[in-house]
């Protein structure tokens, strides 16, 4: 397989043979990064294949798989990492090397070191038609909403700042408490580093936002709003699930009327970040108290839709229903197809990189949980998903916390903090 170099540190290649690593390594490559997702052609090697290649010719290896219309920045700064993390020059490939090419050029787009304009000439000195790579470009300019992830690899989660641009206020949504289950530790290292980022970007706090109360980590909502002053808020069903959790726990004084946040969202209530305007859609199925928060073009789900090659959310928790997430489903794939959807999980499928954003359309074509599947297709298929996955470990942990808001255990008389395990009660 012929590479074509584009500078000392990159070369960017067509989809090789086995024997093909071997000559990159005897090319002098040090890694390969692989662009393609599996079961593009039936003859592809795959992923598996090609990581027990590189390891047989002596390569670091990367997968970072894309499709060329739903590259997400998510994508751009994976690849980069991947270079970064090589001890060497490396060798890219997708099918024929453009998108290789393009996750490189965007990365150089976005850093400053190209400009725009300059993209598909690039490409062309080098052979390759980088007009996909212009399109990506013209359609971030025009993005009402910026948006920053924070993923946090112990539990797979995914945090939110979404800034208004023109007036630098923003919203932080589902983010992270620090929690070690072994040591029973807790630490605020996530939702620092959130305020770091809008500390230098010059951000102003407006809201502070669960999308539900979360069964596998802490909020940081509290946190947050003690460090910022801006205001909490979730969906107005939380009491429900305060009521449920409040029998399974036995916890006769929790107050279970929502009162741990300042604001309740019902279904259909607007509220503004900046000048952006947010909707709230009721999204119930993974909870009782689910909800989506529509904010200018980008929609944050959480645990409703995860990639497209990720599927949808688990249904069994108390008070769950695959039936009511269908429902739910259906109202977020009735937004724009170009909406760009957010989820709050990824769990890296096939040992990817870690990715979050999708866009309705993609979600109706691409998602083997939602395209071609009416409910009692989908129905049936969660039930089933959901019998073989373990509860999460921090389940009966984080809801004690996440039904107040974010809130430790009050201290008892000797300072300490406790958490309450109900044994037998799932």
């Amino acid at each position: 397989m012929t590479s074509v170099r584009v500078n000392e540190l990159i070369s960017v290649a067509g989809q090789p043979d086995a024997a093909g690593f071997a000559a990159f390594a005897a090319e002098g490559f040090a890694a390969v990064i692989n662009a393609r997702p599996d079961g593009e052609e039936p003859e592809q090697p795959g992923n598996t294949a090609e990581k027990a290649s590189a390891a047989a010719a002596g390569l670091a290896y990367s997968f970072v798989p894309v499709k060329g219309t739903e590259i997400t920045e998510a994508d751009i700064r994976a690849f980069q990492a991947a270079m970064a993390g090589a001890k060497g020059p490396v060798v890219a490939h997708c099918k024929s090397g453009t998108r290789a090419l393009t996750l490189y050029a965007l990365g150089e787009v976005l850093d400053g070191r190209m400009k725009p304009g300059d993209i598909e000439a690039f490409g062309q000195k080098l052979g390759f038609d980088l007009a996909g790579a212009r399109r990506w470009l013209e359609k971030r300019s025009g993005q009402a909403a910026d948006v920053k992830a924070f993923f946090e690899p112990r539990t797979c989660s995914v945090q939110y700042v979404v800034s208004d641009p023109a007036t630098k206020r923003c919203a932080i949504i589902d983010p992270v408490l620090d929690f070690d289950e072994m040591s029973g530790a807790t630490g605020t290292a996530n939702a620092d580093a959130i305020l770091a980022h809008i500390k230098s970007e010059g951000l102003t706090v407006e809201w502070i936002l669960d999308t539900h109360p979360h069964a596998d980590h802490f909020s940081a909502a509290h946190y947050l709003h003690e460090k910022t002053g801006a205001p909490t808020g979730i969906g107005a069903h939380v009491t429900d699930v305060q009521t449920l959790w409040k029998e399974i726990y036995n916890w006769p004084a929790l107050k279970t009327d929502g009162s741990q946040w300042d604001r309740l969202f019902a279904d259909g209530d607007t509220f503004e970040i900046g000048a952006l305007k947010a909707r709230v859609m009721f999204s119930p199925g993974h909870t009782l108290a689910s909800v989506t928060y529509l904010i200018g073009d980008a929609a944050f789900l959480h645990d409703t839709v995860f990639t497209p090659d990720s599927g949808t959310a688990r249904t069994d928790f108390p008070g769950g229903s695959a039936s009511s997430l269908w429902h739910s489903i259906q109202a977020i794939l009735s937004l724009p197809e170009e909406i760009r959807l957010f989820s709050g999980h990824d769990y890296q499928p096939g040992g990817r990189h870690p990715r979050w954003e999708s866009t309705v359309a993609a979600q109706k074509s691409s998602n083997p949980h939602i395209s071609g599947i009416d409910e009692a297709g989908f129905v049936a298929l969660r039930q089933a998903r959901d019998r073989t996955l373990p509860k999460p470990k921090l389940m009966l942990h984080a809801l004690q916390v996440n039904i107040r808001g974010g809130r430790l255990p009050e201290p008892e008389g000797n300072g300490g903090r406790y958490l309450k395990i109900p044994l037998d009660a799932l």
